[in-house]
């Protein structure tokens, strides 16, 4: 299985993401507070549960919640707080089938610029700004999705050449760079916190 997207770093996993768009989007919503490869392989691990190839918004968005957090939560859990995430995902899900019909990729089927398309992926819910040029990266980067000034519209992620995101990972190497990258911005944000305190 060649996949272009090593983001679960499994090949099944992978091969979902590249497959079904709703797996790749809900992924970036699983991915915080966890390492990535654990919420990149959740779409995987929600499919399997649900006795489906692929991830259907309308069956996730219409599933008793209750039930849906419980098939979250069996071990191994799908993400840190099973609950608090299963919630999460039935929220995009019934967005998308509201606004979208359930399909995730009317979202940049018709959009003519990356401002247009960052608006849209701003507006999903659990999407903040930051998340939302993530992903308008990783689509542009990986997916082919490059409406005009996508780049621009993802700030910082859409430059080439760095590793910044998940948009840049390719495999092993890449992710250790994006988390190294991850790790000196903490460190950078611990010490801007230490000096303000001693001010």
């Amino acid at each position: 299985m060649n996949a272009r997207l090593r983001l679960a770093q499994q090949p099944e996993a992978d091969a979902l993401l590249e497959r079904d768009p709703l797996a790749l989007m809900t992924g970036m919503l699983l991915d915080q507070q966890v390492p990535m490869e654990w919420a990149f392989s959740g779409p995987y691990t929600i499919a399997r549960r649900l006795g489906r190839e692929e991830l259907d918004a309308h069956e996730i968005a219409a599933h008793d919640p209750e039930g849906f957090a419980a098939l979250l939560s069996e071990k191994p859990a799908v993400h840190r707080y099973p609950g608090a995430m299963a919630g999460r995902v039935q929220q995009l899900c019934r967005y998308l089938v509201e606004h979208y019909d359930g399909d995730p990729t009317a979202l940049w089927r018709d959009v003519t610029s990356g401002d247009q398309l960052l608006q849209r992926l701003n507006e999903l819910p659990g999407f903040g700004k930051q998340k939302a040029q993530i992903f308008l990266a990783l689509l542009g980067k990986r997916m082919g999705v490059r409406p005009r000034g996508w780049r621009e519209a993802a700030g910082v992620y859409g430059e080439e050449g760095a590793y910044r995101s998940v948009a840049d990972i390719t495999g092993p190497e890449s992710l250790d760079q994006v988390r190294a990258h991850k790790q000196q911005l903490k460190q950078q944000a611990r010490q801007a916190k230490q000096a303000k305190r001693a001010e």
